[in-house]
């Protein structure tokens, strides 16, 4: 393909990404208010955690209701698209993934497809447990924040800074789920090794911990603890599967890839060859030893040499008087012609050639 063709595609896939994100924008903009059977609206399930916490922590939850306040005329309406945008975003998450995978396939070999699909598959996987573990960590938060101090005030939420305080909490507790992920690639990619996780696991999960208190967006201890345990049993998880891959990987491995740039290797030398064309062996074969010298021939009697190869192009004839055995004439003199040569019209330069 061409780059006109691949640019044409690509606009291509990015249009119909776009178009399945505003379908699952409007379905999530409807779903906001409305339930679907037995499935509550989307308002009710974000809403729940906020209305789990006891009347007396609410405003206005006197007569048994639950809402959300708004402070301003376009608050419900940005509120109920911004909501129902991302709803859209993650229901229409397998069209724009999969053109984005039928994009990049076609350069991709055999075995980075597969590695592709599986590290995908993994991360949306780890994704989705980090966000529903974060929904149930937001109701034991809200009701740690909103009952300190409940002696002297009650908390009375609009909806902007409530939602925008969930989809915080959703949004990091899912992405902090890749950092296992994360640590195995470098892992296989050789970046790191098990014995380098297993020495430092102590200073891994003590900033883990740091991570966490500073991460969460409400700054409540038992958010904060329960995504530190959270990454310190994934980062365990992700320390076991190194090992087993470096104890795989040390397998397949030569033993002479580990040596050090200064160690020696156990490989013998390469040994003479001996007169009756077999390779030496014995004491010259060993390592650190040098190889037995190769023996000169008693006697060159009898060698002769091998004539050159004389011209028979019609552009440089053979001249007379050239010996046939070297290929040149006899008693050439290059240092001056003679006056002979001289008065025949030729020069030194002509023996030459």
């Amino acid at each position: 393909m061409t780059i006109v063709e691949h640019i044409n595609e690509l606009r291509r896939r990015i249009l119909i990404g776009l178009a399945a994100i505003a379908v699952g924008t409007i379905i999530g903009y409807i779903w906001y208010s409305k339930g679907v059977g037995p499935v509550p609206s989307l308002g009710e399930i974000l809403r729940q955690p906020y209305c789990n916490l006891p009347p007396e922590s609410r405003f206005g939850a006197s007569d048994g209701e639950c809402r959300l306040l708004a402070t301003s005329p376009f608050e419900m309406f940005i509120l109920r698209l911004k909501v129902g945008a991302l709803a859209g975003l993650v229901f229409s998450s397998p069209v724009w993934l999969g053109q984005i995978w039928a994009y990049i396939t076609p350069g991709l070999k055999k075995n980075e497809r597969r590695w592709t699909a599986g590290v995908s598959t993994a991360a949306g996987i780890l994704f989705a447990i980090g966000a529903v573990l974060a929904y149930f960590v937001l109701s034991f938060g809200l009701e740690f924040l909103m009952t300190i101090g409940d002696e002297a005030q009650i908390a009375a939420l609009n909806g902007e800074k409530y939602f925008n305080f969930a989809m915080a909490l959703l949004l990091i507790f899912g992405v902090s789920f890749e950092v296992p992920l994360i640590t195995v690639l470098m892992n296989m990619a050789g970046v790191i090794s098990y014995e380098q996780l297993k020495s430092k696991r102590r200073y891994i999960w003590a900033f883990l911990f740091l991570f966490a208190a500073f991460i969460t967006p409400g700054q409540d201890p038992i958010s904060m603890v329960i995504l530190a345990i959270a990454l310190c049993m994934l980062m365990e998880m992700a320390t076991q599967i190194a090992r087993v891959h470096d104890k795989r990987k040390a397998k397949q491995q030569e033993e002479w890839l580990d040596l050090d740039d200064t160690v020696g290797s156990t490989i013998d030398r390469a040994a003479p060859i001996n007169g009756s064309g077999s390779a030496g062996t014995g004491a010259s074969s060993a390592v650190g030893l040098a190889p037995a010298p190769i023996a000169a021939p008693e006697s060159l009697d009898g060698v002769s040499a091998t004539p050159a190869p004389q011209s028979s192009s019609g552009a440089r004839p053979r001249q007379d008087g050239v010996s046939g055995t070297y290929g040149r004439r006899d008693s050439l003199d290059l240092r001056h012609g003679s006056d002979n040569d001289k008065s025949n019209g030729s020069d030194f330069f002509g023996d030459v050639l």
